[in-house]
């Protein structure tokens, strides 16, 4: 509704949304209903996993949008299997450019390791969010368990849904001695992080594309991903809550160096979205 009152006011030609939260559905939403073409940034990803609101999102954005810009070649065919088409490109992925960007901040100006004492490629970088996860104590006691019994220095940046968790269920004063604990960081240095790190224990969709795109790897804790390009040459690996399996993970080596080929695309997504946008208006008026 307040989406609603913004656009009435201010009479935009074309509303873009980006990515897969409920504020993408709801600015589509709103301006599908007063009848303002939408665009759509990060269309065509698929998990396959109803249970995920984000998949919802982001089923009902494409079908509410005039331009959609899908940033892998999967992405594009998951929109023509459900008979969209019309206004789809393959715009290659935006965060590549704001990752370029970033890492030449972050190799000048991050100063992350050195705040937690830590050494390149000797410790693990780890988020928890998904509801999934963070509802079930039982789960967070199965995830930090495993990590405390592989010994390595962990750095948990932990959301503050997940801290509640803990703090319920009385395991705050409890964690393994190799996990540390801390506040959100911000992104500049949230990336140093993980690209210093051995290995990213995750169940974000962003952090499993940006360990990809840094050579880093990804273990997931998930049955699925919405990003199933990562999953090529072992860069990524979908462990669910089985322990065996993150165990297993996390005793695998570094990777070495970033992926030989390109599926979210080389720098300049956003030039691309920006032309064709401007390309739509010039047919449109």
């Amino acid at each position: 509704m307040a989406a609603e009152e913004v656009l009435l006011k201010e009479e935009p030609d074309l509303v873009v949304v980006f990515g897969d939260t409920n504020s993408t559905l709801a600015g589509a939403l709103a301006a599908s209903k007063i009848s303002i073409p939408v665009a759509h940034i990060e269309a065509g990803l698929r998990s396959y996993d109803r249970s995920m609101p984000e998949e919802t999102n982001r089923v009902l954005t494409d079908q509410l949008s005039e331009l959609l810009f899908a940033p892998t070649k999967i992405a594009v065919a998951n929109l023509g299997r459900e008979g969209i088409r019309k206004g789809v490109s393959k715009s290659g992925d935006v965060m590549v450019d704001s990752l370029e960007t970033a890492k030449r901040m972050v190799l000048e100006d991050s100063k992350v390791l050195d705040k937690f004492d830590l050494e390149e490629k000797e410790y693990l970088a780890m988020t928890v969010h998904r509801a999934s996860n963070t509802d079930s104590s039982e789960s967070m006691r199965k995830i930090i368990g495993t990590i405390g019994r592989t010994g390595l220095r962990t750095v948990f940046p932990i959301h503050p849904r997940t801290r509640k968790v803990l703090e319920d269920a009385g395991m705050i004063g409890e964690l393994p001695n190799n996990l540390t604990i801390t506040e959100p960081l911000g992104y500049l240095d949230m990336l140093a992080l993980m690209a210093h790190a051995r290995s990213i224990v995750t169940d974000s969709g962003g952090i499993q594309k940006e360990a990809f795109i840094l050579g880093v790897r990804c273990i997931t804790l998930r049955q699925n991903t919405e990003w199933p390009e990562t999953l090529i040459e072992g860069r990524n690996q979908l462990v669910g809550l089985d322990g065996i399996k993150i165990a297993r993970a996390l005793s695998l080596p570094p990777l070495k160096g970033v992926p030989r080929f390109h599926p979210f695309g080389k720098p300049g997504a956003s030039g691309r979205i920006a032309r064709a946008i401007g390309s739509w208006w010039e047919r449109a008026h």
